[in-house]
């Protein structure tokens, strides 16, 4: 499935989620991705899925939502790998505008120094990085990068982006506690985004299963304090930490959408049963996922999240 959603998000609302590389090949292997642990690491760009095949199905997936006046606001490239690595990217963003909708693409700019991805993401209307560290220590705890990827290439790789782009850039950062979450480490972030001048700066901690056992989000006092040092030269800067929406769409057939939107978005309890309800199923379809071993449930923080199982989690 190339296509699901849509899910709601703080910064895309209803992003209808496009997978354009395979689970899980990645340049990065975070402590904290929801997905599970990185299976290829590498840099190298390819070719994954052909561009027709991509822009069927999206436009298929577009079709049976607009049937149901489902709202879309993006098009979002968010899949199981870093969306970067396709050497199709740039054709498929082409391929996917005249239906007519935003094309985002959310990326951890690992790549943003090759100038074809540049060329790629200039195709976009929203550009989503990752900057999780301005030092090379805090990245490496954090970020887990390929060896051959070095720090300070990809920070200037952004601004070099950042000068020609001309729809909307924005941020994010997550911060963990002990990985990247000293005041030092904090100003240093905040000193490249006022450099970078992204529309909008997230602080984001991890709200789903991490990868990693033992990964935690940054205290209360920790991100009082980093929102406070980005809003001293930041001009928009809003926290990633809730629960999150529970208005999911869905298209007609019920466990392919959920698997789609838990392969990269596990949900909460209680969205599941808001998404059942709307859809006019119960709670039998889980049960079966769960019997076929497709879907997984997972504790984390006192709460019951669903998800499709992934390569690299037990």
């Amino acid at each position: 499935m190339r296509a699901f959603g849509p899910v709601p998000s703080r910064r895309l609302g209803q992003s209808l989620g496009i997978n354009n590389i395979p689970p899980k090949v990645c340049t990065y292997s975070c402590v904290y991705c929801q997905i599970g642990k990185t299976q290829h690491l590498n840099c190298e760009r390819r070719a994954f899925f052909h561009p027709d095949d991509l822009a069927q199905e999206v436009a298929e997936k577009v079709t049976q939502l607009r049937k149901r006046q489902t709202k879309i606001d993006y098009l979002s490239f968010v899949p199981d790998g870093e969306p970067t690595l396709d050497i199709n990217l740039g054709e498929h963003i082409e391929r996917l505008k005249p239906l007519n909708i935003k094309i985002a693409v959310i990326t951890n700019g690992s790549l943003i120094t090759i100038e074809d991805v540049r060329a790629d993401l200039q195709k976009a209307d929203l550009v989503s990085l990752k900057v999780d560290a301005a030092s090379r220590k805090a990245w490496i705890r954090s970020d887990r990068p390929h060896r051959s990827l070095d720090l300070n290439s990809i920070l200037q790789g952004m601004l070099e982006f950042r000068a020609n782009f001309g729809g909307e850039l924005i941020t994010e950062t997550m911060l963990l506690k002990g990985k990247n979450d000293s005041v030092e480490e904090i100003r240093g972030i905040a000193k490249f985004l006022t450099s970078l001048r992204p529309e909008k700066s997230y602080i984001a901690i991890p709200t789903r299963p991490p990868a990693v056992k033992g990964v935690t989000p940054a205290s209360d006092r920790v991100l009082n304090q980093a929102y406070q040092i980005f809003k001293e030269t930041l001009p928009h800067v809003e926290y990633l930490i809730g629960a999150g929406g529970s208005e999911f769409g869905f298209s007609g057939n019920i466990e392919e959408d959920l698997l789609g939107i838990t392969s990269v978005h596990p949900m909460r309890e209680h969205a599941v049963k808001e998404y059942l309800k709307k859809a006019g199923a119960d709670w039998g379809v889980i049960t079966s996922l769960l019997k076929k071993g497709t879907l997984v449930q997972i504790e984390y923080q006192g709460e019951n999240f669903y998800l499709r199982k992934p390569p690299g989690r037990s």
